[in-house]
């Protein structure tokens, strides 16, 4: 049974808003792996800098501590989290329950003219680039084409990993 749901991909891939959808429709939790980063990650990307693996070691470690006590108080889950390589994707695993991944893949023009349209987020449309060259596509992940809409994304996740609403999984009402 799923409890953590990782919604992964480059900036501009949805993740957000098919987050806070599937959390809406699930009455699930929703986190923004975005807000786990250091005010230097964040000041280094508003810059146009991309990050390093050292850069995100200690974002993966806290996020990592987040889904253990997430799982470990069955609150389920939905987290937005860019999981670029398979290194991060492995470290954000490890004895973790009930997790699964979902990959949300998009075109260059595509997230190139979300990251356009976009206002008030520290990622700088120029890292587009870097964050599509660090990706490992992921193996054991749902693959979903972001060129459909928010609301057939997040019913086609739902429907893949049979999700239900959260006082379904301990038996509530």
């Amino acid at each position: 049974m799923v409890e953590v749901l990782v919604l992964m991909g480059v900036s501009g891939s949805g993740k957000t808003t098919v987050g806070q959808l599937l959390a809406t429709r699930l009455g699930w939790q929703f986190v923004d792996a975005d807000d786990y980063h250091s005010s230097a990650n964040v000041a280094k990307m508003r810059r146009g800098v991309s990050l390093t693996d050292s850069d995100r070691r200690p974002w993966l470690d806290v996020l990592h501590r987040a889904m253990l006590d997430w799982t470990a108080r069955r609150q389920p889950t939905i987290l937005a989290c860019s999981a670029l390589k398979a290194a991060y994707r492995q470290r954000l695993s490890t004895d973790i329950q009930g997790l699964a991944w979902v990959y949300l893949e998009g075109s260059l023009a595509l997230l190139r003219s979300r990251l356009n349209a976009r206002s008030n987020h520290f990622m700088s449309v120029d890292l587009l680039r870097s964050q599509l060259d660090t990706l490992e596509r992921p193996e054991n992940a749902l693959i979903v084409s972001i060129d459909q809409s928010p609301e057939a994304i997040a019913q086609g996740i739902i429907q893949h990993y049979g999700l239900v609403r959260a006082g379904l999984l301990t038996g509530d009402p």
